[in-house]
């Protein structure tokens, strides 16, 4: 049963997407169903993001695509405790936003009890080369081994 900082969360999260994307987001939405991220060859970085969005049932959300590449590449969850802890690997990684410090702020009031599993999303992320700011788009052809490697992505 969920208690109320999740439900709290959750709200939180699907009332200010709207907004988000209008006062932040400056990118143009993909425009890419799942389908078509099936396509892409196996090993891709495309194809692990149309698994991940059919696994969960979800569709990409306009402009914040990036959101569920930042899940592919460190192999969060999607628990309100795992989204947190991306952001805190987001965070270490040099990512900064109003956004993700509201999260940070909220999730460590709520949740004090996954402080340990924040920290080390934190510190895993500090050991990852930035990838925050690439331009996913251009990358869904490429290998997602590749891009972990190359930027030393370890999971979560």
């Amino acid at each position: 049963m969920k208690t109320l900082r999740y439900l709290l969360l959750e709200r939180l999260y699907e009332w200010s997407k709207f907004p988000y994307r209008l006062l932040f987001k400056k990118e143009a939405a993909w425009g890419i169903p799942v389908k078509e991220l099936l396509r892409y060859p196996l090993e891709s970085l495309g194809y692990h993001l149309g698994c991940f969005l059919l696994q969960h049932n979800f569709t990409p959300e306009p402009q914040l695509e990036d959101h569920d590449i930042y899940h592919v590449l460190t192999g969060s969850g999607i628990s309100v405790p795992e989204e947190i802890a991306m952001q805190f690997y987001l965070f270490g990684n040099g990512k900064r936003s109003l956004y993700l410090f509201m999260v940070l702020v909220l999730g460590t009031v709520l949740f004090p009890d996954h402080i340990k599993r924040f920290w080390k999303a934190f510190s895993t992320g500090r050991k990852a080369h930035p990838f925050y700011h690439l331009n996913f788009l251009k990358l869904l052809d490429q290998p997602l081994t590749t891009l972990q490697y190359t930027f030393k992505i370890n999971t979560i």
